[in-house]
């Protein structure tokens, strides 16, 4: 017997040679191991603790665009829109209706995400024809703008002030302020929502979003309805940027205009394409560094005033000279993209 095995009577391999299983296994399984030491390694430092829980709170943001762009080729530049909209409501709903419990706020907020991106998905991806990318990106682009402007003149949501003093995030009796409590509580729901995407990713809907991703003309030619599917991920995404939004509220203390609008939108379309789109774990990446460096630069005196400047050099020159975000330099584009079905050597 050699190191590939025997053949069986059929002609066959009686075992498949094993490959190694892939560079993102090991970058996540890294990620996880780093998100759980992070709180203890920067227990005396509570703004370290407190960035981190942004960090973890914005990747779900990220992540909602990557299931938009990098898993489905939707082009959304308004997932600030359902991220900041669920915010309001739930910091509306305890201010008016006193009501901050983790069991009914956060599916609220779910909810709140789902319906908003169904019903704006349904507007620029379900018409007569299919929607070009530059009409799906303009229309989500207006829509985040046209809700920033309202709410800032809206007196009932506060305007331009935005919502402040959000009650506190309830578990049973128990309020959460930030500190590493919080920090669990957003890595759980990361961690949550990140392994239901990648199911999503690896069960036969993700088999549909790669297919429209490589070729939406030919899937479409085969009889899926393509525009379909894209909603129904879009209207996924959604939730999970309306979740991100109530966890950024509580966590805050504060909701404004600018939460809803194309800067936020924008800056989730960076954290995507800096850490890697179509892989997840990129997103992730990609939100922890664009802030530690927004942080590391803003707490430096010499460069306070250019320090803007410097960050939109570092991302653009990772976007002209590495377009598949830094964990293209370890990923392969087979990994990254994803494989399915049985090997070429087991068909037939």
């Amino acid at each position: 017997m050699d190191e590939k095995g025997t053949a069986s009577a059929s002609g066959k391999p009686a075992f498949r040679h094993r490959f190694p299983a892939g560079v993102l296994p090991l970058v996540e399984v890294a990620t996880l191991a780093v998100a759980i030491v992070v709180p203890f390694a920067f227990a005396e430092r509570t703004d370290l603790v407190t960035l981190a829980t942004n960090v973890l709170i914005l990747s779900l943001l990220a992540i909602s665009f990557d299931l938009c762009w990098g898993l489905s080729g939707i082009m959304s530049f308004g997932q600030a829109l359902f991220f900041g909209v669920a915010g309001y409501v739930i910091a509306l709903v305890g201010r008016d209706l006193e009501f901050s419990h983790i069991w009914g706020t956060l599916p609220l907020a779910l909810v709140v995400g789902f319906l908003l991106a169904a019903l704006l998905g349904s507007f620029l991806l379900l018409g007569r024809k299919a929607p070009t990318t530059i009409f799906v990106a303009l229309g989500t682009l207006t829509g985040s703008y046209a809700a920033e402007r309202l709410v800032s003149g809206w007196q009932y949501v506060g305007a331009g002030n935005g919502l402040s003093s959000v009650k506190l995030l309830q578990v049973g009796s128990y309020e959460l302020v930030e500190g590493v409590p919080f920090y669990f509580l957003a890595l759980s729901v990361l961690a949550v929502v990140y392994t239901a995407s990648r199911i999503l990713v690896r069960s036969q809907l993700g088999l549909v979003l790669a297919g429209m991703r490589q070729n939406e003309e030919r899937l479409a030619f085969f009889g899926y309805r393509v525009q379909l599917f894209k909603a129904l991920v879009f209207s996924l995404a959604g939730g999970v940027a309306g979740v991100s939004g109530a966890l950024y509220s509580y966590h805050q203390g504060f909701i404004g205009p600018g939460n809803m609008g194309p800067g936020l939108s924008t800056t989730a379309v960076l954290y995507c394409l800096f850490g890697g789109s179509g892989t997840l774990i990129g997103p992730v990446l990609g939100t922890a560094a664009v802030e530690v460096i927004t942080y590391a630069l803003a707490d430096v005196d010499e460069i306070k005033s250019i320090w803007p400047v410097l960050l939109g050099l570092v991302l653009l020159g990772v976007v002209l000279f590495q377009p598949k975000g830094i964990l293209g330099f370890f990923v392969s584009d087979r990994e990254r993209i994803g494989s399915y079905g049985a090997p070429p050597e087991d068909r037939g």
